[in-house]
This record gives C-alpha cells, sequence and structure tokens, in this order.
C-alpha cells in the first residue's frame, strides 16, 4: 500500500508537471503571436513612415524644382529697363509686341517644368495706376539714399500743402478784390484809367501767352509732341488679375516723396539738355500730362508762377513801403474820385498786380537755371512799380535776380510732383519710360503694360502610384 501511495504521488506530481508545461508552452504561444503581431505593426509603420517620407521628399523636389525655374523665368528681367530706370520686370511679350501668357507657360517648360502648370495670380506694373510700379521706387530709392535723406523732404510737406493752399486762398481774394473794386466804380459811376494802370496791364498779361512773359530771350522751346491716345494714362493697358493683398505695399507719404524723386533722378526737364526721347521735357509732361513740350512747360510755368506769388504778396503785405507805394499809385489812378474806400481798394489791387509781376520775374531767373528767393525782404525784390509797367513790352530787359540761398527749378518741381498725386504721376513717367524704350533703347515693341513683378502658378504633378500633387509657387521682384 505503501508504494501504490507513492506511485500515485509520483502519477499526481507529473500531471501537474505536465499541465504546468501545458500552461507555459501555451503562455510562450500567447507571446508569439504577439510578438509576432507587434512586430508586423511595426515593421508597416516603418514601411510607412518610410513611404510617407519618400512621398514627402519627392514632393519637396517637385516644389524645389519649381521655385527654381520660376527664380530662372524672373532672371529674364528686362535689361535696358532695369539698366536706365532702376526696376526690375519680365516683359512678357519677350519682344514680340505680343501679350500672352502662353509666354511665360512656354518659359516654364524650356527650364524643366513639364506638369500643368496654370498662372494662378499676376500683377502688371500698370495695375491699380503703378502700384507695383510705385513698391520697386520706394525700396529702390530707400536702398539708394536711405530714410533719414527722405526725412528732410517729408519735413517740407506741410510747407508744400500750405503754400499750395495759400496760393488757391490768394487767388481767390484776388477775385474778390477785383470785383469789390469793380461795385465800388460802379457805384461812383466811374472808370479807372487804363493807361498807367497796374491792375489794367496785368490783366492784359494774364491773357497773353504766359511762356512770352517768363521765358529767357535765349532760350528757344521744344517743338516735340505725341499722342496723348498712345500713352498708359489715356489707353486701355492689360491687366493682371488676383490678389496680392499678403504682399505689402509701399504707400503713404513717404512714397510719394520717394517717387517725386526718383522722377527727377530719371527724367530730363526744361533746365537739361535733351536725350533724343520723343519729348525734351519729360518731367513738365509727368505734372501736365498734354501732348506737346510746349503745353506741358506752359502749364508748369503758370503752376509755378502761382506759387510764387504766395511770398511775393505776403512780403507786400509786410512792407510798409511798398504799401506806401502802392496807396499813392492808387491816388493818382483815383484823383477825381474822392472815395477813400475807392483809392483803399485800387491800393490792394495795385499790390495784387505787383505780387504777380514778381512772380513773372522769379519764374524768369528758375527758367533761365538760377535761385529764386525762398521768402522776399527789400534787398531780394526785383520789381518796381515803373518796371511792372514796362513787363511783357519791348522796354522789358528784365532777366531775374540769382539768390544765392534760394530754390532752383528742380526745387520746386519737387514741390509740384508731390502735389500733383503719385497715381498720375507714375502712369505719367511709366508711359516716358515706354516711350523712350521704344525710341532711345532698341526695344521697339516694348509696352510698360507687359511687364510683370509678381506671380503666383499653381502645379499639379504626379508622384507615383497615381499619387497627384497641387501646389503653389510665389515670386516677386524685392
Amino acid at each position: 500500500m505503501h508504494s501504490k501511495e507513492a506511485a500515485g504521488c509520483r502519477l499526481c506530481r507529473y500531471r501537474r508537471v505536465q499541465e504546468k508545461r501545458q500552461d507555459r508552452d501555451c503562455l510562450n504561444g500567447e507571446v508569439t503571436v504577439y510578438l509576432t503581431l507587434t512586430f508586423v505593426l511595426f515593421v508597416s509603420l516603418i514601411l510607412a513612415l518610410v513611404e510617407s517620407a519618400s512621398v514627402q521628399m519627392a514632393k519637396n523636389y517637385r516644389r524645389a524644382d519649381m521655385n527654381r525655374v520660376l527664380e530662372c523665368v524672373f532672371a529674364e528681367y528686362q535689361k535696358e529697363l532695369l539698366e536706365n530706370y532702376d526696376v526690375f520686370a519680365i516683359e512678357c511679350g519677350y519682344e514680340t509686341g505680343t501679350y500672352t501668357e502662353q509666354n511665360i507657360l512656354d518659359r516654364l517648360s524650356y527650364y524643366g517644368a513639364d506638369m500643368e502648370n496654370e498662372i494662378e495670380r499676376i500683377q502688371l506694373f500698370t495695375d491699380n495706376s503703378g502700384e507695383l510700379f510705385r513698391d520697386q521706387v520706394g525700396k529702390y530709392m530707400k536702398h539708394k539714399y536711405g530714410i533719414a535723406w527722405a526725412d528732410k523732404y517729408l519735413g517740407n510737406v506741410s510747407l508744400w500743402k500750405n503754400q499750395e493752399e495759400k496760393a488757391d486762398e490768394f487767388t481767390e481774394e484776388e477775385e474778390k478784390q477785383n470785383d469789390q473794386l469793380k461795385d465800388l466804380l460802379g457805384e461812383q459811376e466811374a472808370e479807372l484809367p487804363e493807361e498807367e494802370n497796374p491792375m489794367q496791364h496785368v490783366a492784359e498779361l494774364k491773357r497773353s501767352p504766359i511762356l512770352e512773359l517768363v521765358l529767357p530771350k535765349d532760350k528757344t522751346i521744344s517743338e516735340k509732341q505725341i499722342s496723348l491716345q498712345e500713352m498708359p494714362e489715356k489707353r486701355e493697358n492689360h491687366t493682371g488679375y488676383g490678389t496680392f493683398s499678403d504682399v505689402e505695399p509701399e504707400d503713404g507719404t513717404l512714397t510719394s516723396v520717394l517717387l517725386g524723386e526718383y522722377v527727377i533722378d530719371h527724367f530730363t526737364d526744361f533746365t537739361d539738355g535733351p536725350k533724343g526721347g520723343e519729348l525734351d521735357y519729360e518731367l513738365e509732361y509727368i505734372l501736365a500730362g498734354r501732348e506737346s513740350d510746349k503745353g506741358n512747360l506752359e502749364t508748369v510755368a503758370k503752376k509755378l508762377v502761382m506759387l510764387r506769388f504766395v511770398p511775393n504778396y505776403i512780403y507786400l503785405q509786410t512792407s510798409s513801403t511798398k504799401q506806401s507805394e502802392a496807396r499813392a499809385a492808387a491816388g493818382t489812378l483815383c484823383t477825381l474820385l474822392a472815395v477813400p474806400a475807392v483809392t483803399e481798394a485800387a491800393a490792394q489791387g495795385i499790390l495784387l498786380a505787383w505780387a504777380y509781376g514778381e512772380s513773372v520775374m522769379d519764374v524768369r531767373s528758375l527758367l533761365d537755371g538760377q535761385k529764386a528767393a525762398i521768402t522776399k525782404d527789400d534787398t531780394n525784390w526785383q520789381l518796381s512799380l515803373s518796371g511792372l509797367m514796362k513787363l511783357g513790352t519791348d522796354e522789358d530787359t528784365g532777366t531775374g535776380m540769382d539768390v544765392q540761398d534760394g530754390m532752383e527749378y528742380k526745387d520746386y518741381m519737387r514741390m509740384l510732383l508731390f502735389l500733383e498725386g503719385k497715381e498720375r504721376m507714375s502712369m505719367r513717367a511709366m508711359g516716358i519710360i515706354e516711350k523712350n524704350m521704344q525710341s532711345i533703347y532698341g526695344q521697339p515693341a516694348f509696352r510698360i503694360d507687359y511687364c510683370a513683378g509678381r506671380m503666383e502658378i499653381r502645379t499639379v504633378c504626379n508622384l507615383r502610384r497615381g499619387i497627384k500633387y497641387q501646389y503653389r509657387t510665389y515670386y516677386g521682384y524685392q
């Protein structure tokens, strides 16, 4: 019995051992399956990551290729335009005289972008009245001169605006003064004599061509003219599309100042020699926008006379000596009229006429390459009352005074350009650029509205295994 019990115990222990072995084997099998599944998942993850990285790398390659291609296209900038006017642009006509976007797409293909490309947005120089042109000009001028340089002109902005407002104000005052004098004379049923009457003399001068009064005797006027209908300001231009609100434009007062200085640096005026373009007085055209050199100079001369009228009339209002002379002259004119109000009105009319005559003398100085006084005093006042009566006659021999610390013609052009407005200035400047590119710089097919400076391309390409990738690439001159 003892041996049987022992054998039974051994059998039980054997069974328990076998059960434990079965449990271990089962557990080991489960671990193996788990590890296998984990390994498969891990390998799948690795392969997915590799595939993703591979796809992303392929995308990066495509984007890099398009960046390179677009840089190559924009590297074909119009060389003469850059050399002579310091602005970058690709001329989308490519010297064919025909604007088509296919020209751009063909250049993309030429440089290796054999994909499905479409121009998503493009900005031409004439869009938004020359916004792109002004932006490049502003960046160029700030790079050339620095912001500190512009500060000295920004400080004059309020002065320039004030002078323009004063010119309008004094013009209105002159009209009111003349009307008042007429009314007073009407009440007295009397007229002032026409002879030796400064007011009557100046009124006649104002009806005569302004250039006959202000042009120096040794100067001749260019007879060149253009067709306004051919200029970008007047014709229908090609336009870009798409907004570039993500590109911060250069705008505001600083832009106007920088644009004005750029125009003075790159275009000729009356005091410069001709350079062979279709117009000699380019700055004057940018200011006036008329078809002939003569018409543009005439318009500018009138503006200059009105600007000079302001400091001249202000001085007369503060000079007791000049006012006494005016009252004496008025008293002579009104000898038969013992009406103080008439005499005083006539005196003010004479002062206004006198200020106009002095302004004519100032503009003569400017057109002769001399400087006109910024403000007037007894030492730099040029015209006597007797000289005023000779103005515009055969006895008129005055040439204008050169004041060392005064302002020259280009200084006044700078003021007028700022007051003109940057949109008109931009379009007219680009018109002169276009004409000069055609006639001077050997580009007969050049058109400024064919010129682009910003572009975005939408591209669709095949990666592999049917994967399509769509992306956009932007480029713009900075």
